[in-house]
């Protein structure tokens, strides 16, 4: 149970700024913060020492897929072992995805994951809700999940087509039930029928291996639907959130419609930040296929910099994971052929260190924008703030003590995902979280865990983000066209219209 805790002499990192103070929490929530702080009573305190260190909220990863039943198996990582792996990186939120098949109900699936979460999550969670078709059942059930289970952000799939992937007209209906109920709609921007086409295409050219999955889906195919999903939510005026970003030209469709003053946010994940695409091409089939996820990494090498630049300016908004780990064996169902390989990599362990040293350590964004970047901007897109993403009096306990100086040597002898393999494997990373703590307990500590399955609570997510909504509600008011004002039109008009024949 969370008792009373004092963090002391740690630089606390928000989002806008730093300040070296003491943090008080008590029942899970922060108390108070400011320096030398002596709370009484003093009996049952437990006192971290942060000297030296930073004290920043705790990550929130956008992205993940625990448990997926996806492509013929299931995804490794479970609700247990990924938030886990989650706090031992300093991540204490994830937002999963409830997918439902095409034809069924996005009720009985939301109702599903949040079963198979409930009992095992170690890190508070929300959940997603894939819209995958469309009917009135459908836009039914989109509204009663936002009115009575929280949720209030729907992704359309692009891609995959015949599994998940909805037409334009089946987007612009989605997008506009999503502003209808104050939701944010979020796409895999992929074209899916160019997908279908390349990939036979590669196959009838004999390539069979990892390298096909890129070759199939180049990022000219990101970008294009990218640019169509802003396009459309843009005519309703809906926000939007691109998940997963993964190329330099999909970044600068995002890039353009933001400086053009459309409202939608980029997601770029650890393994597109972090990594490349080049990997598709290596020697070793087990390697490349252990890097095949949707949309592919990019074989440009200079994309992860590229990317980076973007998020540290503010061009990109937030960073996920897409955590979706398949082991060897099971990434080996496509052996013969690279469209049978489970799409996915590891990351919610990975994220926050990733991020720092690609992004902080880097010199290319500071402190408080990695705090931006890994926490606070998800928590104020999707309506969380202040209670997540934050260190302030009132906020939820959710709190990392995070050593900038440490190293530490990301691989998959040594991380806590369930995976045989880290696509990450050898990278050093400066910026290492030596406490998670999560509602006001210390979950995780100098390498040793003191959580148990089911600790983590569902997060509640009301419509309507402010931070999101506000600029969408006055434009609704001030944006809209009126007719002109002319007298009606008196003289002759033809007889007869002239059918074709």
């Amino acid at each position: 149970m969370a008792g009373q805790l004092l963090i002391k002499g740690g630089k606390v990192v928000n989002d806008d700024y730093s300040v070296v103070a003491d943090v008080y929490v008590e029942d899970g929530v922060v108390q108070q913060v400011g320096p030398n702080l002596h709370p009484k009573p003093p009996t049952g305190l437990l006192v971290l020492d942060a000297t030296n260190k930073l004290v920043i909220p705790g990550g929130i990863d956008t992205h993940t897929h625990m448990q997926f039943p996806f492509m013929g198996s299931r995804s490794k990582d479970d609700f247990y072992t990924g938030t886990k792996a989650a706090i031992a990186g300093g991540t204490t939120m994830i937002i999963d995805f409830a997918i439902p098949q095409k034809g069924c109900s996005l009720i009985e699936a939301f109702d599903t994951w949040k079963s198979w979460a409930d009992p095992k999550v170690c890190c508070d969670y929300a959940l997603h809700v894939g819209v995958t078709w469309w009917s009135n059942k459908v836009k039914e059930e989109m509204k009663s999940l936002v009115q009575s289970k929280g949720v209030n952000s729907f992704k359309m799939f692009m891609a995959y087509k015949d599994l998940y992937m909805v037409n334009d007209e089946e987007l612009y209906e989605a997008f506009s039930q999503c502003k209808e109920l104050g939701a944010i709609a979020q796409v895999h921007a992929e074209n899916g029928e160019l997908i279908a086409q390349g990939a036979k295409k590669m196959l009838a050219m004999g390539i069979t291996g990892p390298e096909g999955h890129e070759l199939c889906r180049p990022e000219e195919v990101e970008a294009e639907a990218t640019q169509r999903a802003i396009t459309i939510a843009n005519v309703i005026n809906c926000p939007l959130f691109v998940v997963h970003v993964m190329s330099k030209s999909a970044a600068r469709v995002i890039t353009n419609a933001r400086r053009e003053g459309k409202v939608v946010y980029g997601e770029p994940i650890a393994a597109s930040l972090g990594t490349d695409g080049t990997n598709y091409w290596n020697k070793d089939w087990a390697h490349a296929a252990g890097h095949v996820m949707g949309p592919p990494l990019r074989p440009d090498p200079s994309t992860p910099d590229f990317l980076m630049n973007l998020l540290a300016n503010d061009d990109l908004s937030v960073t996920g994971t897409d955590n979706c780990t398949f082991d060897t064996c099971q990434k080996a169902l496509g052996k013969d052929d690279f469209t049978k390989i489970p799409n996915g990599v590891n990351g919610v362990e990975d994220r926050m260190s990733v991020v720092w040293e690609k992004g902080v350590y880097s010199g290319k964004m500071d402190e408080n924008r990695f705090v931006a970047v890994t926490s606070t901007n998800a928590a104020k897109i999707f309506n969380l703030y202040p209670k997540k993403g934050r260190i302030a009096v009132g906020s939820d306990a959710d709190i990392v003590i995070w050593d900038p100086k440490a190293t530490r040597t990301i691989s998959a002898q040594t991380h806590h995902q369930a995976n045989n393999f880290n696509i990450f494997e050898g990278m050093v990373c400066h910026g290492v979280p030596v406490t998670t703590i999560s509602r006001g307990k210390v979950v995780y500590e100098g390498g040793t865990f003191n959580v148990t399955a089911g600790e983590g609570r569902y997060v509640s997510r009301p419509p309507f983000p402010p931070y999101v909504y506000k600029r969408v509600r006055q434009r609704d008011q001030v944006c809209q066209p009126v007719p002109v004002k002319r007298a009606p039109y008196t003289d002759a008009v033809s007889a007869t219209p002239i059918t074709p024949q």
